[in-house]
């Protein structure tokens, strides 16, 4: 079973776009590669709250989480190197799409005061990032069980070759630009 985002990107984005940009090829057409939703504890935490804060994140994006490391010392942080400070899932495939589909359908509207996602997440490459800053906008996650509430990084990568495109994609796959 493929998911609905999919199949709609396959019927209806990619005719748009088509027919929107002059592409001759549906496979000119950009399309979302990965989506990847990382999370950073911090320095100043124990390791349950690590250890919760990966489990958050698998039961929002319904696969394991990998716990991320240090690169570098800060000493003013009291941070050294190899560290774990954080977490982070790669989607690809149908648990893309679905996530997608969760965040734009459930999460961002349980977001207070919500106008839209900032369009100024931009890299120059076709790839977007936007932060949430409280995880307990998915309806996965139980606030009372939470430990702490903490926010993440949500990147979705493109084969967009240019900003433009990748706004254009975004947007007619449902995600909500501000005006």
């Amino acid at each position: 079973m493929t998911a609905r985002l999919k199949e709609y990107y396959r019927r209806e984005v990619v005719g748009a776009m088509m027919k929107a940009r002059g592409y001759r090829n549906p496979l000119q057409v950009p399309r979302l590669i990965k989506i990847v939703v990382n999370t950073c504890v911090g320095t100043d935490f124990d390791r349950d709250a690590l250890k919760a804060a990966a489990e958050d994140l698998a039961r929002i994006t319904g696969q394991r989480a990998v716990v991320t490391k240090a690169r570098k010392s800060i000493s003013n942080f009291k941070l050294r190197e190899g560290m774990p400070i954080g977490a982070k899932v790669t989607l690809r495939g149908d648990r893309m799409y679905e996530f997608f589909e969760r965040l734009v359908a459930a999460a961002l509207p349980r977001i207070r005061d919500f106008r839209g996602v900032s369009a100024r997440g931009f890299d120059g490459g076709g790839n977007y990032t936007m932060g949430i800053r409280d995880h307990t906008v998915f309806p996965e996650v139980n606030p009372d069980q939470s430990v702490r509430a903490h926010g993440m990084d949500i990147t979705f990568v493109t084969s967009a070759a240019s900003d433009e495109e990748a706004r254009d994609l975004l947007q007619q796959l449902g995600l909500p630009f501000a005006k």
